[in-house]
C-alpha cells in the first residue's frame, strides 16, 4: 500500500487481535481516533467489549482465539461481509514466558508457538488472500525488540518474535506487487499487562525488562500506537521504538559477538538479582 493511501484511515476497516488490553487496546483507540472502523477481538470477550465500548459506534467486539484458525477466518469473513473489504489487519495477540530454559515444559513451548507464531500465521492466512483479491491492504504484526536481538531467560519469546519478524519481511517482499503493505513493530518493553504475566520461579517481570533496557520507564502503549499508524503511513517495513532502542538493534546486526557477550552478562546479573530476591523473601 502506498503511503498516500495508507494515510487515509478514515472509513477504513480494521481488525485488531489482543485488543482487550495493552498494545491492542491502544491500537484500537488510535484507529478510532483517525476515523477507522475497528473490530476489537480478544480471547477474553469481556475485555474486548470494554475496549469497543470506549470507542463508540465505529467499534465492535468479538471473541477470537488466535490459536483457532477458524475463529480468525470468521472475524475476517464478518468484516468483509459487512464492509466489502478488510483494509488493516493487526496480528497483535501474544504471550510470554520468563524462566531459565530448562524450566520450560513442552506445554510452555507449545503455548507460545500457538499464540505468538500460529496466531500471526492464522491472521495472515485469513487476511492476506482477501487483500490480494481486493487489490490492497496493510498487515501489521506485533513482534518485539526480542525479535531483533536475543536475550536469555525469555528464550521461547525470543524465538517466537524472531519468527514474526522473518515472516513479516518475507511476506512484504511478495505483497508489494499486490499493493499490500506489511509492517513488523518491534518495541522495547511497553507498559502493558504482559510485564506481569508468564513469570516462572522467582523472576520479577518488570525488573527483568527494566534491567534489560536500562531505563526506569516503560514505553507508553498509546505512543506506540501513534508511532505504528505513522509507520503505516510511511509504508515502513520495521518499526523500532523508542528511538533509543535502535542502538540495540544496530549492535545486534553489526557486532553480534559483542551483543552475545552483553547478553551473557545480562543473564548473570538477572540470576544474581533473582537469587537475592528469593533469599530475602526466605
Amino acid at each position: 500500500m502506498a503511503a498516500s493511501t495508507a494515510a487515509r484511515f478514515t472509513g477504513k476497516h480494521a481488525i485488531v487481535t489482543g485488543a482487550g488490553s495493552g498494545i491492542g487496546a491502544a491500537l484500537c483507540r488510535a484507529l478510532a481516533a483517525r476515523g477507522a472502523h475497528v473490530l476489537c477481538t480478544d480471547v477474553d470477550a469481556e475485555a474486548a467489549e470494554r475496549t469497543a465500548a470506549e470507542l463508540g459506534p465505529q467499534a465492535r467486539a468479538a471473541r477470537v482465539d488466535v490459536t483457532d484458525a477458524a475463529d480468525v477466518q470468521a472475524a475476517v469473513d464478518d468484516v468483509v461481509a459487512r464492509a466489502g473489504r478488510l483494509d488493516l489487519m493487526f496480528n497483535n495477540a501474544g504471550i510470554t514466558w520468563a524462566a531459565d530454559t530448562e524450566l520450560l515444559t513442552l506445554e510452555h513451548w507449545n503455548s507460545i508457538i500457538d499464540v505468538n507464531i500460529r496466531g500471526v500465521v492464522h491472521g495472515v492466512a485469513a487476511a492476506y488472500p482477501q487483500m490480494v483479491r481486493q487489490g490492497g491492504g496493510f498487515i501489521v504484526n506485533t513482534a518485539s525488540m526480542a525479535g531483533l536481538a536475543a536475550a536469555g531467560q525469555i528464550t521461547s519469546y525470543v524465538m517466537s518474535k524472531h519468527a514474526v519478524v522473518g515472516l513479516s519481511l518475507a511476506l512484504r517482499s511478495e505483497a508489494a506487487a499486490h499493493n499490500v503493505g506489511v509492517l513488523a513493530i518491534c518495541p522495547a518493553a511497553v507498559e502493558t499487562p504482559i510485564l506481569d504475566k508468564g513469570l516462572i520461579t522467582g523472576i520479577d517481570g518488570r525488573e527483568f525488562y527494566r534491567m534489560g533496557q536500562r531505563s526506569k520507564e516503560f514505553y507508553d502503549p498509546d505512543r506506540l500506537a501513534h508511532d505504528t499508524l505513522r509507520a503505516i503511513e510511511r509504508n515502513r517495513a520495521v518499526l523500532v521504538a523508542p528511538r533509543k532502542a535502535y542502538a540495540g538493534w544496530l549492535l545486534a546486526r553489526l557486532a553480534p559477538g559483542v551483543m552475545q557477550r552483553m547478553s551473557i552478562r545480562f543473564v548473570a546479573r538477572q540470576r544474581a538479582a533473582q537469587a537475592s530476591s528469593i533469599s530475602t523473601e526466605g
